[in-house]
């Protein structure tokens, strides 16, 4: 029976992931087409005659109906996995061709991120918890706020200037010289481990007067034992909801990372292909960002699930 309602739940939580990237992808859709036409001329747009421009226009079923437009889009991407072909960025040539050989990058830097910032996030959680009130608890706390209040660019370019002096090595990204792979990495994990920090920290003061810990104490575990094998066990129950928030971070700091340290991925794809107005390519590149997003909600909903089963997945007025 329990497994019958988790299959529910998932199934629930799947279609509902399925109809935000729908609605997303036709909301950016429409968006792009609301800019100028000119950007699908490129530099030649002072040199085709009009006639010429409705001519390529019509060719790229731009002067079809909305509705249309859309329809053909998301036929052409179910039954043939096919988002069309570039129009500036590389003229001619299919955008999936384009993106695939950087998606190697990014997932290297992203995976690489959110692993330090686990790492790095549920420590300084634990120390700041253990130390509540001190010098680490002020320091955590000082570096929470100033991620969360100073923009990423400010302290992006801080690091990348103060850092590649110290070093002594390249501000570009250079894939055969490991050393270039520390800073954006770093970079990329900071939002994820204030945010990691933050929820460690909050969660563990909360249960450290309830009636377990007192009980683990009361059976001579030492303060460190109490705060790892008990309370940081549970803590990880309501962290599983964090998810999203990391893979966001992380995202949202490949787009920037990616141009700053020129990393050929697809965070610095995307700022390229916006700035030529190629339709198709920043297109097929929302829609990736929005199902790992989307993705990474719906782990952080089924983690929730899994993890605690005092969770109820169903009230009385449907799903969750």
């Amino acid at each position: 029976m329990e497994n019958l309602e988790l299959f529910k739940y998932i199934a629930g939580r799947l279609g509902r992931s399925l109809i935000s990237l729908v609605l997303i992808l036709i909301i950016v859709f429409l968006l792009m087409r609301l800019l100028p036409v000119e950007g699908y001329f490129g530099d030649r747009s002072d040199k085709l005659s009009d006639q010429t421009k409705q001519m390529i226009l019509k060719d790229l079923g731009l002067l079809d109906p909305v509705y249309k437009q859309v329809y053909n889009y998301f036929k052409n991407i179910i039954t043939k996995f096919d988002f069309g072909n570039s129009i500036s960025y590389y003229v001619g040539k299919p955008v999936w061709s384009i993106i695939a050989p950087k998606i190697s990058y990014s997932l290297k830097f992203g995976v690489a991120s959110l692993v330090l910032s686990l790492i790095f996030g549920v420590s300084l959680g634990i120390l700041m918890t253990m130390y509540k009130g001190k010098l680490p608890d002020t320091i955590g706390n000082g570096y929470v706020l100033f991620i969360n209040a100073v923009p990423a660019a400010v302290y992006y370019l801080f690091i990348q200037f103060l850092f590649t002096k110290l070093l002594n090595i390249g501000m570009i990204f250079d894939e055969n010289n490991p050393v270039t792979w520390i800073l954006p990495t770093i970079s990329m994990s900071l939002g994820g481990t204030a945010s990691y920090a933050m929820w460690v920290r909050r969660y563990m003061v909360d249960q450290i007067n309830q009636d377990y810990v007192k009980l683990a104490k009361a059976k001579g575990l030492n303060n460190y034992a109490v705060m790892t094998k008990h309370i940081l066990r549970n803590a990880f129950v309501p962290m599983a909801q964090n998810l999203p928030a990391s893979i966001l971070f992380t995202i949202s700091g490949s787009l920037y990372i990616e141009s700053l340290y020129s990393i050929p991925g697809t965070g610095g794809l995307l700022v390229n292909a916006i700035k030529v107005q190629d339709n198709n390519l920043v297109q097929a590149l929302v829609l990736m960002y929005a199902v790992i997003s989307v993705i990474g909600m719906l782990l952080g909903d089924i983690l929730m699930a899994v993890c605690d089963p005092r969770i109820k997945l169903y009230s009385e007025g449907g799903v969750r």
